[in-house]
């Protein structure tokens, strides 16, 4: 028989590897004797070392993968330099295949860049704003970041400090350094050369010149998937999914409330044993108006996938690199005349000489259009529903940091020359009310509530079109809810689906088991809709809201309807809820007492007149202007005439203070976020709060907010379990919710009754829940 030859034993040895590599994770297995001769573990003493062959040097998987020892401990292992594994990086060589060992740093870094190409060529990254400017590719050298600064500055403290003050070197604060350091380079921008277009010319508007790949263009989400993504379904299709969604998340109380002590001295709770639900989901409420239904749109200013500059909503989130924006013209939630306005100051921006706002180096001009539509009183046409739209407010959201003001004031101007000449080019007209400026110097388009109004153009009637308001005046248009009518100022809150909205107030109206003798409190009244729909039901309202705005339209609406019981107070609920609840709820334990033996009584009576001014009484005209505004501007209260009004709604028998409202009950509605812990505090320690219906936004927030409401007060010997724990920062909402209902106050807790559902938001995920609790 012929002997083999070493080559062809090689090559065996080289197809029996490349088909079974070492897995790395693992101990790499001793090779077998037909393969690499490895030194011998024990050796003669005075036998010189043996060297390695020239074979062994070019075996194929010599040095491939890093040795298991040297990942364990960054040490030699005992066969030194003779051993078949790589001692470092510098060692390792790539693999027959041309790949590397996947535990090696090299490896690391060609998966990280072969997944962030992937996402390219599948259109998950759409970036369509360049970091260049005037031509130039800025290096990520000279990105820099101070930091170090103190906590308490504000943006204009930083903008004076840089002005004034050289920077690197420089102690301020509680001795701090600064110090100029290199930016870290955002994931996306690494690679956004592959998915940047080129700057198209003026005149090039061809949707097929599009420089991106052509299929990475077709997988691209549009503005109809990425605002709208249930439209695709039927409408009772979309109901029934947001109807069981819902169920899933509610079932989530279900472990933290159900079998205690407390739930199971109800009979009727067996309902959740069997159901998985914390109370009976009785349904959802579709919307009267299903296209078309928004009364309010914000959109975005920013470049298409081809380059263009648009005006419409954005593909996808900022934080995975999205910044592409496409026109709104097939999403059904938007209305005919935001879209026609949204492509007039699209057609605007083409000429326009200042630049649109770039995501990426934050700097521009132009940076949103907010469309509000006020509608007419009386029965909506669901066929037509624009016909009922009578009054259109356009907010342009500018940045106008570094920005020549002549010029500024010039594009301006000319920019309500063409909403106004837009306006009346179509057929039939579009309303258009007034149009704003809003300057906001921010990094998000989410500018606060002070931001300033730098132009205000308001039309005067006729053809004269938009004029600008050499008057202080606030701008606003106005909508209608249940027969009521409401003043919006911009930046005001208001549900966006209006229909709707009715829906819902008028349930939870129902729900709050309302009359003469309640005292309605509107947590989160916004612009005092929910506490006016209902004022003419209860006896008193007394609504919270941080907006000072929304608490300035919320007196006006109350004024111009004649609504006299109701008090709003501007502050957050976190801050006011306290001294309200005591204000309007205490009463001194001997007074409560004598209330009792002493109700028929004239002498009571006249006792109960008497202490209408003190601390712990209702409320009185002097005690009501307590809550300022943020600008220092007290917010008025209850005048002396409603005060008369409340003591002669009732019987003289019971003109004590506590028995004209013996019915207390909350409303909350509250930001998406949900309700802040203090707030939750006072509503379940006020043991004359027993009905409490929660309206959300955010189901997630209702059942982080429901576990503090509803878990039953811990035994003294559980308070102070949670100490020193430093787990929160990585808890859930509803993980924080259980951490702090153990440290809540002995108090009774509220249990749910039944929730349902009202869509104020069609074609999309969300949907409003409103859940009752009692106790």
């Amino acid at each position: 028989m012929a002997e083999i030859p070493p080559t062809e034993t090689l090559t065996s040895v080289e197809h029996q590897d490349s088909t079974d590599q070492p897995n790395p994770s693992v101990s790499p297995p001793p090779p077998s004797a037909e393969g690499i001769n490895l030194p011998e573990k024990r050796k003669r003493e005075g036998e010189p070392e043996p060297e390695p062959s020239a074979d062994k040097a070019k075996h194929p998987l010599w040095k491939t993968s890093l040795c298991s020892y040297f990942r364990r401990s960054g040490e030699l292992c005992s066969h030194g330099d003779t051993c078949r594994y790589a001692h470092g990086e510098d060692e390792l060589r790539p693999r027959p295949n041309n790949t590397w060992d996947p535990t090696s740093e090299r490896a690391k870094k060609m998966a990280k860049t072969n997944d962030q190409d992937k996402a390219v060529e599948e259109g998950g990254i759409m970036m369509t704003e360049a970091l260049e400017e005037d031509g130039e590719e800025s290096s990520s050298g000279l990105s820099k970041c101070i930091v170090n600064l103190p906590m308490k500055w504000s943006s204009d403290n930083f903008r004076f400090f840089l002005n004034e003050q050289k920077l690197d070197g420089k102690t301020v604060g509680n001795n701090r350094t600064l110090k100029v350091s290199d930016v870290i380079q955002r994931p996306f921008e690494k690679n956004n050369k592959a998915a940047l277009p080129e700057k198209p010319s003026p005149d090039n508007d061809d949707e097929n010149d599009s420089v991106l790949p052509s299929d990475s263009a077709s997988k691209a989400r549009s503005a109809r998937d990425a605002v709208t993504p249930l439209a695709h379904m039927s409408y009772s299709d979309q109901l029934e999914h947001k109807k069981n969604s819902l169920a899933q998340i509610l079932k989530r109380l279900v472990s933290i409330i159900i079998l205690t002590r407390y739930v199971l001295s109800y009979m009727e709770d067996l309902f959740s044993l069997f159901s998985g639900l914390p109370c009976k989901l009785e349904g959802i409420i579709e919307s009267p108006l299903v296209n078309g239904y928004r009364n309010k749109c914000e959109f975005s200013v920013g470049n298409s996938l081809q380059g263009k500059h648009t005006v419409g909503f954005l593909l996808g989130n900022f934080r995975e690199g999205v910044t592409a924006v496409e026109e709104p013209v097939d999403c059904p939630n938007v209305s005919r005349i935001a879209c026609k306005y949204a492509a007039i100051f699209q057609e605007f921006l083409q000429q326009s000489c200042l630049p649109i706002w770039n995501r990426l180096n934050n700097s521009g001009f132009w940076r949103q259009l907010t469309v509000r539509e006020g509608r007419k009183p009386g029965q909506i046409d669901a066929d037509n529903s624009e016909t009922s739209i009578s009054e259109v407010m356009l907010m342009v959201q500018v940045c106008t940091l570094g920005s020549d003001e002549g010029q500024v004031k010039e594009e301006l101007h000319r920019l309500a020359q063409t909403f106004s000449a837009g306006s009346t080019a179509e057929s039939p007209p579009l309303p258009l009310t007034t149009l704003v400026i809003q300057d906001h110097t921010g990094i998000s388009n989410a500018a606060p509530s002070d931001a300033p109004l730098r132009y205000i153009f308001l039309h005067r009637g006729g053809d004269c079109g938009l004029e600008i308001a050499d008057d202080v005046v606030e701008p606003r248009i106005h909508d209608h809810i249940s027969n009521l009518r409401f003043s919006i100022s911009p930046s005001a809150f208001f549900q966006v689906n209006t229909l709707a909205a009715e829906s819902l107030y008028s349930l939870a109206g129902d729900w709050a088991d309302l009359g003469p003798d309640t005292l309605l409190f509107d947590v989160c009244c916004g612009t005092g809709t929910i506490g006016l729909t209902l004022a003419h039901r209860v006896g008193m309202v007394v609504g919270i809201e941080m907006n000072a705005s929304a608490v300035s339209d919320a007196e006006r609406n109350a004024e111009a309807n004649g609504i006299k019981n109701c008090r709003f107070v501007c502050g957050k609920a976190e801050d006011v809820i306290g001294s309200l609840m005591k204000e309007y709820l205490s009463l001194p334990e001997k007074q409560d007492e004598n209330r009792e033996t002493s109700e028929n009584n004239e002498s009571g009576v006249n006792s109960a007149e008497e202490n209408i001014n003190s601390v712990d009484g209702v409320v009185v005209a002097e005690n009501s202007s307590v809550v300022n505004h943020e600008n220092g501007h007290a917010v008025s209260g209850c005048s002396k005439d409603e005060a008369k009004l409340e003591k002669d709604s009732t019987p003289q028998s019971s003109s004590n203070p506590m028995r004209q409202f013996k019915n207390v009950v909350a409303i909350v509605d509250p930001p998406r976020v949900g309700l802040h812990p203090t707030v939750i505090k006072v509503l379940r320690t006020q043991s004359r709060l027993r009905r409490l219906v929660y309206i959300s936004c955010n189901p997630d927030s209702l059942v982080a907010n429901a576990i503090e409401l509803c878990t039953p007060s811990p035994d003294k010997s559980e308070k102070g379990n949670n100490k020193n724990n430093r787990g929160w920062r990585n808890m859930s909402a509803a993980g924080l919710a259980r951490h702090r209902s153990k440290s809540m106050p002995e108090s009774e807790p509220f249990k749910p009754v039944k929730a349902m559902a009202v869509d104020l938001f069609p074609h999309t995920p969300h949907c409003e829940l409103v859940m009752l609790l009692e106790r």
